[in-house]
């Protein structure tokens, strides 16, 4: 975000969850090639929904990295130029079948209503997204990083996780590891 950057409203300073709070089975699936492919259809339908807003469209997420077990829903990330301009991006993503999930400062999530695609709508310039890109990354590239994050969702899968958002908070301490290891070294 550059400093002259204003942003058209306030963004929301809560976090409201569209359907409240879901349980769902949660399970780790084996790497499936069949998820680039979902990706790129996916990103193809969000140039075309989103014209010029959308800035940037990157697979984020373990399914992002080969050979990585993952839940099987494919995360997007995609960049718009003002978050607080739902108009300029939610409803063309609406009206293409996307339902909005989540809204909360400084991000928003949508997704299909098979809940087998989220995609993450942050800011231009939000730290977030190099934080993304830097995880999935190192991901691909160190498989000792790759086999403690695996390792790691399974662990805490077998201990019974059947919400989404208990399930990423736990996995925040070894995140934060895997991406300090990669700022270190100056991935």
């Amino acid at each position: 975000m550059t400093m002259d950057y204003v942003p058209r409203r306030p963004d929301v300073v809560t976090v409201e969850l569209v359907g409240g709070s879901e349980k769902r089975d949660l399970e780790l699936v084996a790497y499936d090639d069949g998820w680039p492919v979902i990706f790129r259809a996916h990103r193809n339908r969000l140039r075309k929904a989103l014209g010029t807003t959308g800035v940037e469209v990157e697979h984020i997420g373990s399914t992002s990295v080969p050979g990585l077990a993952a839940k099987p829903i494919i995360d997007i990330l995609v960049t718009v130029s003002d978050i607080t301009a739902e108009e300029d991006y939610l409803a063309p993503l609406l009206s293409v079948g996307y339902e909005l999930r989540a809204r909360e400062p400084g991000h928003r999530l949508v997704r299909t209503s098979a809940r087998d695609v989220h995609i993450h709508i942050l800011q231009s310039g939000n730290p977030a997204i190099d934080r993304y890109l830097l995880f999935r990354n190192r991901l691909r590239a160190d498989a000792n990083d790759r086999s403690l994050y695996e390792a790691t969702k399974s662990a805490l899968l077998s201990d019974g996780f059947d919400d989404m958002n208990a399930y990423a908070e736990a996995k925040t301490d070894v995140i934060e590891a895997i991406i300090a290891r990669a700022l270190a070294s100056g991935a």
